[in-house]
């Protein structure tokens, strides 16, 4: 199975340390894989992680990778066309055949491709009777009336596609659940290629918490019934408790899809299961299970923020040409998100949840304590971008502060990654206007492979882009550039919003005030601060 999990609060991605501190406890000569259920906050912590970790570490940059599994059918193509699919049980099966394949001395890249083949061919669906209950919280009252079922519920009490009532025999409930997972013509959810007949699956039964074993075995007799009288061969079934939600109600089911002898680039059949058989120590593995559990790993101390300094001594460094007025640059970009904290707040109470611009004070502040502690400054960019990234991730919290720390961490990661090339050039020891802009614009291209948000979206990529775009046709125009970014923000008040917490408010309310992204007002302030606008 897994050699390391990392785990946040209920409900909570862990912070990007955490997983640091995961990478770092883990680290080894072939390799690590990162597998991360689609969620947000997981791919944004997860990754910038990742990032981190390659930036601090270039010679291993390309050993370690991250999958990000979506394997939930209650969503459709359309509705997940920016966010993608939920990541439910069927990441169980990623995780035990990854493992497996790697503990049998699998190498890296063929662990990898299996990983990712495994997770492009699963597909899952939920059914809840209520949602969970959060310990520490008041006791809601149902979300659901009385004789109601929940088809698609997520495993954090997210609304599914569809309720049901009354409640159908377990039979037809079956028959509701196969349909979308099953099928190969329905374009909003067809994500299984079946062939027709012929079609060999695993079959796992997930509890997520409130069903009890007599229940969980009725469901799965139903299920392996009607899967056979679909004409599909069940060669594994899995039932027990893979993926809970504390108390919740309900099942999920999953099915993973074979490979046939005609596959290309896949293990066979036989392989993939005798990697879901292989023994594991897992106690959460039930199925196969009957070792000790793993020996308990004490608690690591979270690295510090001047960690990434400390861990490029002795590798080349690069200079700002005017340390001066680069220390003084990031001095004003400080003042300036500070004093913009009650508009930005203003703005993200109407078009999001009321905390971004306190989320980006936070970061702010911490900056600007590590350049007065001499923590950060033009003398060393790049440990000085690493450092700030750090800083970024460590304070600036809540879902708005995954999001910066996405772009003030997995971009300025990617960015460091890019200075660093330029410092093992040995060309100069100063960051030159080409030099900027060559990195940044790897960095952007770095940052896309973590959300696919694109210019227009109403998002902080809008003025990202454009300033990364100008830079990079004209170097020596860094004005020009920034005020293409301002523009870029000032028309996010114009765009339909897709993805960020703006998707979710009502549209009509957004045109009416005419509020802009407060996201991408956040870049604006930074850039504009940056050459004293």
């Amino acid at each position: 199975m897994l050699t390391a999990a990392v785990c946040g609060n209920v409900f909570a991605s862990p912070g990007s340390s955490q997983v640091r501190g995961a990478i770092d406890l883990v680290d080894n000569e072939k390799g690590t894989l990162i597998i991360v259920k689609n969620y947000t906050g997981d791919v944004l912590n997860f990754g910038l992680a990742k990032e981190q970790y390659a930036a601090l570490h270039p010679e291993k940059a390309d050993r370690v990778k991250l999958i990000v599994v979506g394997d939930d059918v209650a969503v459709g193509r359309t509705q997940g066309s920016i966010v993608g699919r939920r990541g439910l049980a069927g990441t169980v099966l990623v995780y035990k055949i990854a493992g497996a394949l790697a503990s049998l001395g699998g190498e890296f890249e063929k662990v990898y491709k299996t990983a990712e083949w495994v997770a492009n061919n699963l597909a899952t669906i939920g059914v809840g009777l209520d949602h969970c209950h959060v310990p520490g919280t008041a006791v809601a009252e149902s979300q659901m009336k009385e004789g109601e079922i929940e088809i698609g519920l997520g495993i954090h009490n997210e609304s599914g596609n569809r309720r049901v009532s009354p409640i159908p025999s377990l039979h037809d409930l079956v028959q509701q659940l196969l349909d979308p997972l099953l099928s190969t013509s329905d374009p909003e959810r067809s994500f299984l290629p079946l062939r027709g007949e012929g079609d060999e699956v695993v079959l796992m039964l997930n509890n997520p918490g409130g069903v009890s074993e007599l229940e969980l075995g009725s469901i799965v007799r139903e299920v392996q019934t009607s899967l056979v009288e679909r004409q599909i061969k069940v060669l594994r079934v899995l039932s027990g408790s893979f993926m809970t939600s504390l108390n919740m109600l309900g099942f999920s089911i999953t099915l993973l899809l074979l490979p046939t002898t005609s596959s290309p680039g896949t293990i066979s059949t036989q392989l993939f299961l005798d990697l879901l058989d292989t023994p594991t120590s897992a106690p959460g593995w039930k199925w196969s299970s009957g070792q000790p559990p793993p020996p308990i790993i004490a608690a690591q101390e979270a690295p510090r923020a001047d960690v990434a300094t400390r861990e490029l001594e002795g590798k080349a460094k690069l200079r700002a040409a005017d340390p001066g007025a680069f220390d003084a640059a990031i001095e004003r970009v400080c003042r300036a998100l500070n004093a913009a904290e009650p508009e930005i707040t203003r703005m993200d109470s109407i078009a999001g949840d009321g905390d971004c611009g306190l989320t980006l004070q936070a970061g702010a502040t911490a900056v600007l304590q590590e350049l007065k502690e001499g923590n950060a400054g033009g003398v060393d960019i790049i440990g000085t971008i690493l450092t700030v990234s750090n800083v970024a991730a460590d304070k600036m919290g809540g879902t708005s502060g995954a999001l910066y720390s996405y772009v003030t961490s997995i971009f300025f990661s990617a960015l460091a990654q890019g200075l660093q090339f330029a410092a093992a050039t040995g060309m100069s020891d100063v960051v030159t206007q080409e030099v900027w802009a060559q990195a940044l614009a790897s960095a952007l291209r770095s940052l896309y492979t973590y959300t696919r948000a694109r210019p227009p979206s109403r998002t902080l990529i809008d003025p990202l882009a454009a300033f990364v775009d100008a830079l990079s046709s004209h170097p020596n125009d860094l004005r020009g550039a920034v005020a293409r970014a301002a523009k870029a923000a000032e028309n996010t008040r114009d765009v339909e919003a897709k993805a960020g917490r703006s998707a979710y408010v009502e549209g009509d309310r957004l045109k009416s005030e005419r509020v802009p992204d407060p996201g991408a007002w956040g870049i604006k302030v930074l850039l504009e601060a940056i050459v004293g606008a």
